[in-house]
């Protein structure tokens, strides 16, 4: 015969949620943050298994550029555990790169960006051919080469 334990009280939870709350630091949640960004974007790169009809580039993009955002504040945390977290948001850089760069797959899928083609026997302007958004090419795209920083 198992004992069954009572459910506990509204305010027994509060006090539960409220005594984990004082354990956990802001940077604690800014690397949880991080992590879930990298899995995410890895999932939307098609890195997982069985995952890759959920590709999309331009979410991959927007957890790229989330994690770099937070990377300048987790580097207070020690060199050593932010690491993994760098090693991991260059692999998700070199899988996005490489598949921005692949042609789209058969069957008239969308160009990965979303942005249209201009129609056959039209150029796009200078700088529209390989980007999104407004912004003007950076260095790495204007060169053709991969950048490696301090080099």
């Amino acid at each position: 015969m198992s004992q069954e334990r009572p459910q506990p009280s509204e305010e027994e939870m509060r006090a539960a949620l409220e005594a984990e709350l004082k354990k956990v630091t802001v940077d604690d949640v800014l690397l949880q943050t991080a992590v879930s960004l990298i899995n995410l974007g890895g999932r939307r790169a098609g890195l997982v298994p069985g995952a890759e009809g959920e590709r999309d580039l331009e979410q991959v993009q927007v957890a790229i550029d989330g994690v770099a955002a937070l990377l300048p504040l987790l580097e207070r945390r020690g060199r050593d555990e932010v690491r993994p977290l760098r090693d991991a948001l260059a692999q998700l850089q070199m899988a996005y790169a490489q598949q921005a760069q692949a042609p789209p797959p058969p069957g008239g899928a969308q160009p990965p960006s979303g942005g249209e083609q201009p129609p056959s026997g039209q150029q796009a302007p200078p700088g529209e051919q390989e980007q999104s958004g407004d912004a003007p090419p950076g260095p790495a795209q204007r060169s053709g080469r991969l950048w490696v920083p301090g080099q």
